[in-house]
């Protein structure tokens, strides 16, 4: 996401290099992600540093930003032109996995579900998914694609999920796991708060900083207490507070793989240290206690 707008040509290669080095191969990128240069920036590494055969890309179609703020179009014929332009971007002859990015209310859901059908159709896309889609509207698009021979099924949701940010519990983790829908979290550190690097302050080379941004997830209810609780287990295991809250999302019921939204490459290093990391019952209990979200009626009903 940042690749294009905060983070450059050469980072990027370092930071490709060095994931794949490690065993990475997951690479998700979309559209909007730095008005289209994240995914120029994608193909030229794919075409100079990285093979194509060695990743599976991912990328999103569904929101453009222009100057007047983001425009979410979902309907068909946009999204199949967008689709174009990403393989063209990316220089490649198909995506792996190709999402919806945004929910469009204002496109019938059958117009834009017919668009994933017509990419895998195509053979320019492999596998299709929905971002940011809440339990019933993961459960309408599932069981639509299901419902009908021909219709691609829907294999993934990438949503918002961290340890500071657990709503996803309430009903799209559990939709998710009955559908067969693999679950991918994005901002895993809870935009960098989870870290810890804001506890004392605002550091001047914060993505908060430099792109004068708020902190949503600390006004959170709670969300002092769970900073504080990563970092004293970050402690207790002579690990990070990045290795720490990336672990105990790693391995919650019906996680795929967290995205890394790295800038650098010493946060992409950080990050990866999580795979080394395994987190005693105790610890992951006490994250577990201490950031649980409030699930009530009709949710709990079981």
């Amino acid at each position: 996401m940042t690749w294009g707008r905060e983070t450059d040509a050469d980072e990027a290669a370092a930071q490709l290099v060095a994931f794949r080095d490690a065993g990475g191969t997951l690479v998700d990128t979309a559209a909007s992600y730095g008005s289209g240069e994240a995914e120029r920036m994608l193909g030229q590494l794919v075409a100079d540093v990285v093979p194509r055969s060695e990743l599976v890309i991912a990328t999103k179609a569904g929101i453009m930003r222009t100057d007047d703020g983001r425009q979410v179009d979902a309907s068909r014929g946009t999204l199949l032109r967008r689709l174009d332009e990403s393989l063209r971007k990316l220089g490649i002859d198909y995506i792996d996995l190709w999402y919806v990015h945004y929910v469009d209310d204002t496109v019938p859901h059958e117009e834009t579900l017919s668009a994933l059908d017509a990419a895998v159709a195509s053979g320019k896309v492999r596998y299709v998914g929905v971002s940011n889609y809440c339990g019933w509207r993961l459960a309408r698009a599932a069981t639509w694609q299901q419902a009908a021979p021909g219709r691609a099924p829907i294999v993934a949701n990438q949503v918002r999920y961290s340890l500071l940010d657990r709503g996803v519990e309430r009903e799209v983790v559990a939709a998710s796991a009955a559908l067969g829908v693999g679950v991918l979290p994005y901002s895993p550190l809870g935009g960098g708060v989870l870290t810890g690097k804001y506890r004392g302050g605002v550091p001047t080379d914060s993505r908060v900083a430099v792109r004068g941004r708020n902190l949503p997830a600390m006004q959170r209810p709670g969300a002092i207490g769970v900073v504080e609780a990563v970092a004293t287990a970050a402690d207790g295991l002579a690990s990070s507070p990045v290795a720490v809250a990336l672990a105990w999302l790693r391995d919650r019921p019906g996680v795929t793989a967290p995205i890394l939204g790295a800038r650098t490459l010493g946060q992409l290093t950080a990050a990866l240290a999580c795979e080394t990391l395994d987190l005693p019952y105790e610890i992951r209990q006490a994250l577990d206690d201490v950031s649980a979200p409030a699930i009530e009626y009709p949710e709990n009903v079981s």
